[in-house]
This record gives C-alpha cells, structure tokens and sequence, in this order.
C-alpha cells in the first residue's frame, strides 16, 4: 500500500504508550483513524490530537477481548468512516511473574489480549480486503515473541504466537495484495511498560538499548507502505543475539544472565512486590 492517503485504519491500544504513536505517524500521511482502548478519556485526548493532523478520527471504547465490542467496533469503522483498510493490532498487556507464583488468570489474559484478539480482529476484517484486493494488518509483537526472556512466559507465549501467526498468514496469502506484518520492539523508553520500569530505576540490559516510540511508529508505516514481513525494533546488537538463539536455543538460558536480562526482570518482581 503505497498511497495511505485518504485510507482507513483500526488502532487497537490507541489510548497511551506506542498506539498514540502509530496513530500520529498514520495521520501524517493521511490516513483516517478508528482508535479503541478501554480508557476513554485518554482515547478521547488522543482522538482529537490526531483530528488536528486533518483526519477523520473517531474514539471507540472498546475491549478488544470481548466479541461484542470488537464487533462494534468493527460496525461503527465501516458506518463512520467506510472500508477498513488497515489493523493495527496493538492492544496487550505484560505481566513478569515466577512462574511457579503466577495466577491462572496472568496466563489466560495475556493470551486473550495479546494473541486471541488479534487473531480474531484479522479474522473479522481480511475477507473484506481480500474481496476488495487491498489491506495490510500489522501486528505489534516484541522482542519476547523472537527469544525467550526469564519471568514472561505469558507475554513470550503470547508475542511467539503472533509472530508464527504473521508468518502463517504470509504464508497463506503470498499471492494476494492484502498484506500482513509483525513488529517487534525491544525496550522503548517514553512509553509503556518500560518506561514505568525506568521510573523506578530500572534500566535495560547495556547490549539491549532501547528504542523510541516515534521509531517503532515509523518502522509500522514502513511495513504497511513496504510490505515488510518482520522488523525487530532494537539497536543493532541485539540483531545477530536473536539469530544465535533461534539456532542454538540452548544458549539462550546463559545468555539471558550473562548480558543482564535475568536481573532487570527480577528487579522488576522485587519493585512489584515492595509496593
């Protein structure tokens, strides 16, 4: 898709964190914008700073886990502002926990925001693209979805799964002009859940870095423009890292402690239990 202007797009978690940074980058070239989250207020804030670009935006709170809000949601895009051209499947929650002192319930959120609503959401739109032979889905995953990281079993299960679901929806579809993309940010500071973590303190492994959010923005722009299959959003560093763990796996426990990545997420436990 290489002329977004004039599109239409769903942004799940447009509230805060990296959906109010998509949404600006997507409105500066022009696309129109159906924003959700369950925050109201703040989606309302983030809806009228994007209207201010010269779109259409409208604010819909919903909760993406629930069919009859992803339904509305979906309803009320193609009542307002007409075909949906572009999901961006960002909403997700993280949760670092010991596994064995982890609720039933880390475990089944997680994978209904994080893997199950995307999932779902995609379902919901791609016939529409593929009977009117334009789209593109981007699904924002992590780092945690390429290696697995000590303390996120939920969050590495869920982003694993996007990243195989995008590559299986590749798959399927290579043919077709409906497009489907998985981002994968490392630590982004400014936003989310990290930059919490570094208002306490807390700061990423030295061979990690970290990222901005206006970065992982464009880097989904690009991927809808471009029809990138998978972009990991990190310094460079970290790139040949991810590629050691996918083929020699049983490094990965070593390498977690070695470079530092045990000891953030364990800080994080600690400054979670100490509140």
């Amino acid at each position: 898709m290489k002329d977004l202007r004039g599109a239409n797009a769903i942004i799940t978690g447009a509230s805060r964190g990296i959906g109010v940074y998509i949404a600006k980058a997507l409105a500066e070239r022009g696309v129109n914008l159906s924003l959700a989250a369950r925050s109201e207020a703040e989606l309302e804030t983030v809806r009228a700073e994007v209207a201010a670009l010269g779109v259409t935006a409208i604010a819909t709170v919903c909760d993406v886990v629930k069919p009859e809000d992803r339904a509305r949601l979906i309803e009320r895009t193609e009542t307002e502002l007409g075909q949906i051209d572009i999901l961006v499947n960002n909403a997700g929650i993280e949760r670092v926990r010991r596994f064995e002192e982890a609720a039933e319930a880390d475990f089944t959120d997680t994978l209904a925001i994080n893997l199950e609503a995307p999932i779902l959401l995609t379902r919901a739109v791609v016939p529409g693209m593929l009977a009117r032979q334009r789209g593109h889905v981007v699904n924002i995953a992590s780092g945690a979805g390429k290696v697995g990281v000590p303390y996120g079993t939920s969050y590495c299960a869920s982003k694993h799964g996007l990243v195989g679901f995008t590559n299986a929806l590749r798959a399927e579809y290579h043919s077709s002009p409906v497009g489907f993309s998985v981002v994968c940010p490392g630590f982004v500071t400014d936003a989310g859940m990290y930059d919490r973590w570094e208002n306490q303190g807390i700061r990423a492994p030295k061979i990690a870095g970290t990222s901005k959010p206006e970065k992982v923005a464009s880097v989904t722009v690009s991927c809808i423009e471009n029809d990138r299959a998978e972009v990991l959003v990190n310094t460079p560093p970290i790139r040949p890292l991810v590629v050691l763990a996918n083929i020699a796996p049983g490094i990965v426990p070593r390498l977690m402690k070695a470079f530092g990545y045990s000891g953030v997420f364990e800080r994080v436990i600690a400054a979670e239990q100490s509140q």
